[in-house]
């Protein structure tokens, strides 16, 4: 049992009858690693790529993973950012986590509740932006991430994802970036 232990948070795995003192001693014992706070892996837990997504999913279940994390978890950059980007409301307040370290970009509106999908990583549920959503969204944080960056994902949007102009048109709308996609639309096409 212990060994099909994946990413649980210590109120799961009491609902599976192993208590916290069992729990404390399986991690003594080195069956059980913590991987962070009040988050727990079997030792023969193979990480997966998205291992940080899967913790940052377990700890902040409503967090939705965007701009460079969410271009790394569709294959649409060569970017790798040091820390996890994560929307949040404009007005939630900010998550405090000892690892990984978060970037927090802040939406409204349709802009934050558009373009959700829900994937699943090592057993766990986690909220990434679509690929069309997140190379609108790259456009509309382009002083943030780099305008690079947003080219670079446009362009393999376009590579990968051929018939997905009209998604892609729909959250430049949404997202208010329309005018300043098309000189780098009509560039690619």
């Amino acid at each position: 049992m212990i060994e099909r232990i994946g990413l649980a948070r210590p109120k799961e795995l009491e609902a599976r009858g192993i208590t916290r003192a069992h729990l404390a001693r399986l991690v003594a014992q080195g069956q059980v690693i913590r991987q962070a706070r009040g988050i727990y892996a079997a030792a023969s837990h193979e990480p997966t790529p998205s291992h940080t997504l899967a913790q940052v999913g377990k700890r902040l279940p409503g967090a939705v993973f965007c701009l460079i994390t969410a271009l790394r978890f569709h294959d649409l950059t060569t970017q790798s950012a040091p820390e996890v980007w994560i929307a949040l409301a404009e007005k939630a307040r900010a998550p405090q986590l000892d690892y990984p370290r978060l970037r927090i970009a802040r939406f409204s509106g349709q802009a934050r509740t558009q373009g959700i999908e829900v994937h699943k990583t090592e057993g766990v549920p986690i909220r990434v932006y679509s690929a069309a959503k997140t190379v609108a969204d790259c456009f509309k944080y382009r002083n943030k991430i780099g305008i690079d960056v947003a080219v670079e994902a446009l362009r393999d949007f376009s590579r990968k994802y051929r018939g997905g102009a009209n998604d892609l048109a729909r959250f430049a709308r949404i997202c208010r970036v329309t005018r300043v996609m098309q000189p780098y639309l009509d560039s690619i096409a």
